[in-house]
This record gives structure tokens, sequence and C-alpha cells, in this order.
């Protein structure tokens, strides 16, 4: 638990500097948590395109708001990770806007062929999705639940043995096996 008060402790600072326009931290910050950032909008987006632009638009909203965070009120995890939830929230409602236009043209026959196409290709996507999904849920728990803190809270494997109370080489021999055996279940879609 130790760690986690400095991550915070040190978060903190780093987002006092930013306040003060100090672009070292922002990038110092932007390490630290850029990739559980993506993660989690990854989760809640379901589209890496748009998890991407949504990192941009939140380190940006970030650089602009530090001066607001206050240790006081929260976390500065808690802080920045509601600035990802609330982005994330934006572009979902902007997306069912967009999708309201589309169904609101449909009558246009131009657009049909388009419409289509998209709407194949949407339902490849949800179908390598639901592949992924159940690949992942026929792991071994130990495996299954190593590679979620790897790849979904963007974990290394340092952490996850920390977390885990195991061995590192444990972590990464349960992450190495439970990848091949995705590989395996997913080698139609490779």
């Amino acid at each position: 638990m130790p760690d986690n008060v400095s991550m915070e402790t040190q978060q903190a600072q780093l987002l006092r500097r930013i306040a003060a326009k100090d672009g070292s931290a922002l990038a110092e910050f932007y390490d630290q948590t850029a990739p559980s950032f993506f993660s989690f909008a990854l989760r809640m987006l379901n589209d890496a395109h748009d998890a991407e632009e949504v990192l941009q638009d939140v380190f940006v909203q970030i650089w602009n708001k530090a001066p607001s965070f206050d240790p006081a009120i929260g976390l500065a995890h808690h802080w920045a990770i509601s600035i990802v939830r609330n982005r994330c929230i934006d572009r979902l409602r902007s997306r069912r806007r967009r999708s309201q236009v589309i169904v609101e043209t449909e009558s246009d026959v131009e657009l049909q062929p388009a419409m289509d196409a998209a709407a194949a290709e949407t339902a490849l996507v949800q179908d390598e999705l639901e592949a992924v999904r159940a690949a992942l849920g026929s792991l071994p728990g130990d495996q299954k639940q190593a590679i979620e803190m790897a790849f979904f809270n963007g974990l290394s494997h340092h952490e996850i043995a920390a977390a885990l109370h195991e061995p590192l080489g444990t972590v990464k021999a349960r992450i190495r096996r439970g990848l091949l055996k995705l590989r395996a279940g997913l080698e139609a879609y490779l």
C-alpha cells in the first residue's frame, strides 16, 4: 500500500507542476497514466481509434484544467480518470447523434450501399469481439486474470506480480501460456 500512497503523492505533485505549465510534468504524468487511461477508454468505447482520440483530448484537458485539481477533495488518479470517463461519454453521445443522422437520411438511395458495407463491417467486428471474449473466457482463471491485468489495466509484469503476490516468472509464464491459448483459439482471425 505504501507504493500506492507514494504514487498518488507523486501524481498530485505532477498535477501541481502541470498547473504551473511544466511540460515535462505532463510528459511524466502521461507516461504513468496513459496505458491505464487508454484501456479504460477502450473498454468504454470498443474502438481503438476513438480511444486514442479521447486520450489526446484528455491530456489537453488535463493541461488546461490542472489548476482546478484539489488534493483535499480527491485523489489525482481519480480526478484524471473522471476526465477520461466524461470524454468517453461525450464520444458515445456524439456517435449516437451521428447514427441518428444516418437513420434520418436512410431513404437516400446513394447512401444505402455504403451503409450496407458499414453494417457488414460492424457485424464482422462484433463477431471478432465475441470470439475474443469467448477465447478469453475459456482460459484458466489465473491466466485470464494475469492477461486482463496486463492488457486491460495496463500493468507491467512487475506490478502484476506484486498485486498477486506471485513470483515474476510465474506471472510471465501465465501470460505467455494464456496468449498461446488465445492465439490458437483465434487462429481463424489471424
